[in-house]
């Protein structure tokens, strides 16, 4: 079971799968799994080298942070074209944090399996 499928688990039952309407950003499904991707990268970079605190660790962070704000700002936003437009910027972020996890992978900094892990929940 990936960290997401145990933080999505110990969590409330999402709104959307229980056919309630969706009230507000928190009660979208993918927001919901992209919160618990954040806390699953903020895991993961504790593992990485000290010397990358301010490089991989800080771009890593700000683009997982990036993928559900932009998801809350676009539905904030009120308006459909302006929606499609942050959650092409969440699609974004979210490959450029793919990216940088092959690179830890590269690197030797993060096991093949550990990465792959996250990209499960990524795809997800």
């Amino acid at each position: 079971m990936s960290t997401l499928e145990k933080a999505m688990g110990t969590r409330q039952q999402p709104l959307v799968e229980r056919g309630n309407k969706i009230l507000s950003y928190k009660d979208l499904l993918i927001w919901q799994k992209s919160m618990a991707v954040v806390e699953e990268v903020y895991h993961l970079t504790r593992e990485l080298p000290t010397g990358e605190q301010w490089g991989l660790v800080s771009q890593m962070r700000r683009a997982a942070v990036s993928i559900p704000s932009n998801i809350a700002e676009g539905y904030g936003r009120q308006a459909t074209g302006e929606y499609h437009h942050h959650l092409s910027m969440s699609r974004g972020s979210l490959l450029e944090l793919e990216t940088q996890l092959l690179l830890c992978e590269r690197l030797g900094y993060l096991k093949e399996s550990r990465v792959r892990a996250v990209f499960g929940d990524i795809q997800q």
